[in-house]
C-alpha cells in the first residue's frame, strides 16, 4: 500500500477513535439547568467501552465506568437548594463542563394543547411575559418527533427564564413554577413535554401498560408491531438495494430513474400525527429517564373522551409506568380535570371526570377542578393563571409542609337519606361551603328508584349539602354538575369549585 494512503487511513482511524472516546452528556444535563435538591442525583452520559469517567460537583466527586455499550452512570448525594451557580465537571479522555447549575426544584408538565398552551396565547399572557423576570427560574421545552423506538437524547437545552424566552413555553407550568418560586424561594426547573390533540397512550411507558390488566391488549400491539417491523426490514432492504442498482445504471446511461420503494412503516409511528402507545414517552421522556425530579403536572383526556372508566386504568399506567422508569415510587403527579365544552357527546365529560376523580385514589396525585374558569365553547379556555395556581397549591400543601393550605374544591365523600332528602358530605370542605354567586347552589339532580332525575332544591346546611324535590318522595341518588356544559357555582369558602359527581352507579 501506497505509504501515504496509509498513513491517511492511520490519522483517520486515530481521529475516529478518538471522537468515539469523548465523554458525552444528554442535552437534559446542559448550562443553565436545575439539579433535584433534596434527592441523591442521577447523572449519566456516555463514552467509549469501559472507559474510566469522573464526575464532580460542588466538591463532590464519584468515579465510574462506562459499560459495554459506553453508558455510563454515576449518584450524587442530596444538596441543599442553592441558587448560586455552580459546575457539574465530567472528566474521561476529554472533558466537559456544565456552568450555571442551580439546586432547587425540577417538575416536568406534560399532557396535550392545552398543557402546551404557550403563555403569549393565554388570557393575560403579555403582561405575563413582560414581567417574567426570573432567573432562578429555568425552561426546557422538548420538540422532539414520534418514534417507535426509545431515543437516547433530545435536542433542546435549558433557557433562563425571561420576557425573551418564556413566551412560548406552556402557560400553566409557567405559572405552576412562578407560584412555586415566589412561596418556596428556591430555583425551579420545568421541563414541557407536550404535544396538541394527542392521547394518553403515546406518553406510557411499556411498563405502565404491563401494570394494568385491562391494557394487556395494548402490550401484545406494541410487541407485535415490533416484530412486525422487524420481521419485514429484510425484504425490504433487499428491494431498496435491488433500486440503487437500477437507479444507478438508469442515471448512468440517463434513463428515468424508477421509484424507490417505500420504507416499511412501522405502525406504532404516525409520521403527521402521533397516536400510537409510547411513540411520545419514546422521545420526549425517556431521553430524559432517570432524572431526578419532585414530579409532573398532567393536563390531558381531551382526546380519550368516550372512554369513562378506562382512562382511570390508563391513567394507572401512566403514573404507574413513569414512577417505574424513573425508579421514584414516591413521584408526585397532579392533573387538571377537564374544563366543562359542549361539543361532546352527551355525558361524554362526566364519564371522563369520574375516570379522572377516581385516579385520586392512586397515591401522590392530586386533581385541579376547573369548572368555574372553563368556556364551554371553547376547548381552550384562555385563564391558564388559575390553573397553574391550583396546581401548586396541591405541591405546596403535599411536597413543600404547607399543611395550612386548603388546595382541593370539595368533593363528594358520602351520601345519606334523611326522610324525603338526601344529605351529600364532602371533603376539602376548608373553612365552609358556598356559592361564588351567592345564589342557591345549582346543577343538582335527585332520583328515586325510577331512575328519573329531576331538578332539586338545594341547602347548604353547615359543612353538607340538603338535596330534595317535591317530585320524587323516595329519594335514592343524587347527581351534581353531570353535564358538560356544567358550570356549577358550589365551591368552598377558599374560592376552590366542588367537582361533579353522581351517587348512584346507573
Amino acid at each position: 500500500m501506497n505509504s501515504k494512503v496509509l498513513f491517511v487511513l492511520t490519522l483517520i482511524c486515530y481521529v475516529a477513535s478518538f471522537g468515539n472516546a469523548a465523554v458525552t452528556m444528554p442535552n437534559v444535563f446542559s448550562d443553565h439547568m436545575v439539579l433535584q435538591q433534596g434527592k441523591p442525583i442521577s447523572v449519566w452520559g456516555w463514552a467509549e467501552p469501559y472507559e474510566s469517567v469522573t464526575v464532580d460537583f460542588k466538591g463532590i466527586t464519584k468515579k465510574t465506568t462506562a459499560g459495554s455499550e459506553g453508558r455510563w452512570d454515576v449518584e450524587l448525594p442530596a444538596f441543599e437548594a442553592s441558587s448560586e451557580s455552580a459546575q457539574l465537571r465530567i472528566e474521561a479522555t476529554n472533558t466537559v463542563v456544565i456552568s450555571d447549575i442551580l439546586v432547587g426544584e425540577i417538575w416536568i408538565c406534560s399532557g396535550q394543547s392545552n398543557m402546551e398552551w404557550n403563555l403569549n396565547s393565554a388570557e393575560t399572557g403579555a403582561k405575563a411575559v413582560a414581567a417574567a423576570n426570573f432567573p432562578q427560574i429555568r425552561l426546557l421545552k422538548i420538540n422532539s418527533r414520534p418514534c417507535a423506538w426509545a431515543v437516547r437524547d433530545i435536542d433542546n437545552k435549558w433557557l433562563v427564564c425571561s420576557p425573551q424566552t418564556v413566551g412560548d413555553f406552556t402557560a400553566i407550568g409557567y405559572f405552576f413554577g412562578k407560584h412555586l418560586h415566589e412561596e418556596l424561594s428556591v430555583p425551579v426547573g420545568l421541563i414541557q413535554a407536550a404535544w396538541g390533540g394527542t392521547r394518553i397512550e403515546p406518553w406510557i411507558p411499556r411498563e405502565g401498560f404491563e401494570q394494568v390488566d385491562a391494557l394487556v391488549n395494548i402490550v401484545r400491539h406494541i410487541d407485535q408491531a415490533h416484530k412486525n417491523y422487524r420481521e419485514n426490514l429484510p425484504v425490504k432492504m433487499l428491494e431498496i438495494e435491488k433500486w440503487i442498482n437500477e437507479a444507478r445504471k438508469a442515471l448512468k446511461i440517463g434513463k428515468t430513474i424508477p421509484l424507490q420503494p417505500e420504507w416499511p412503516r412501522h405502525s406504532l409511528y404516525s409520521e403527521g400525527h402521533p397516536t400510537e402507545p409510547t411513540c411520545l414517552y419514546n422521545s420526549r421522556i425517556f431521553p430524559i429517564v432517570p432524572l431526578t425530579h419532585r414530579g409532573a403536572i398532567w393536563y390531558q383526556g381531551e382526546s380519550n373522551i368516550g372512554e369513562g372508566m378506562l382512562y382511570y386504568d390508563k391513567m394507572k399506567a401512566l403514573i404507574g409506568g413513569w414512577r417505574a422508569v424513573f425508579g421514584q415510587s414516591d413521584l408526585s403527579f397532579y392533573y387538571v380535570q377537564l374544563a366543562p365544552y359542549r361539543h361532546y357527546g352527551s355525558d361524554a365529560l362526566p364519564a371522563i371526570w369520574e375516570a379522572q376523580t377516581a385516579a385520586l385514589g392512586i397515591p401522590n396525585t392530586g386533581m385541579v377542578v376547573i369548572n368555574d374558569i372553563g368556556n364551554i365553547e371553547d376547548i381552550h379556555p384562555r385563564n391558564k393563571r388559575d390553573v397553574g395556581d391550583r396546581l401548586a397549591l396541591w405541591a405546596l400543601a403535599k411536597n413543600y409542609g404547607r399543611g395550612n393550605l386548603v388546595y382541593s374544591g370539595p368533593l363528594y365523600r358520602s351520601m345519606a337519606v334523611k326522610g324525603d332528602k338526601i344529605e351529600i358530605t364532602f371533603d376539602h370542605v376548608g373553612p365552609g361551603l358556598t356559592t361564588r354567586d351567592g345564589k342557591t347552589p345549582d346543577w343538582f339532580e335527585i332520583a328515586g328508584s325510577d331512575k328519573l332525575f329531576r331538578p332539586a332544591q338545594v341547602r347548604i346546611v353547615s359543612d353538607k349539602v340538603e338535596v330534595w324535590s317535591d317530585e320524587v318522595s323516595a329519594p335514592v341518588a343524587v347527581r351534581f354538575a353531570w353535564d358538560n356544559i356544567a358550570q356549577p357555582n358550589l365551591m368552598n369558602k377558599a374560592g376552590l369549585p366542588a367537582s361533579a359527581f353522581r351517587t348512584d352507579k346507573w
